[in-house]
């Protein structure tokens, strides 16, 4: 391993110890658990902490209004797309949970 190998590897393994910390949730925000995908593949329903279960302009709305941890809403191909906050962990990305 070169030398920015091993420089991009430190910093990679700080920046994931730094999200794993920064990692508060707000009491008052569910997390979204699991997910259902059409045949496609595509996100189309989401199940919070707190057992309910939401469509996918729900949990839009819903994330929008903060009221949903560690995901983001962005705009891209003229829509609001729901997805992960980009914290360096995939076990918590939305396509990576269980599906219900």
């Amino acid at each position: 391993m070169d030398h920015f190998e091993k420089a991009y590897e430190q910093y990679r393994r700080q920046g994931l110890e730094q999200a794993k910390q920064e990692i508060q949730m707000d009491p008052q925000q569910e997390q979204i658990v699991a997910v259902r995908k059409n045949e496609d593949g595509d996100l189309i329903a989401f199940k919070t902490s707190s057992g309910r279960e939401l469509d996918y302009p729900t949990a839009l709305s819903e994330a929008k209004a903060g009221q949903l941890a560690y995901v983001d809403v962005f705009h891209k191909y003229g829509r609001d797309i729901l997805r992960s906050e980009p914290d360096g962990i995939e076990a918590n990305n939305l396509d990576n949970l269980p599906e219900f």
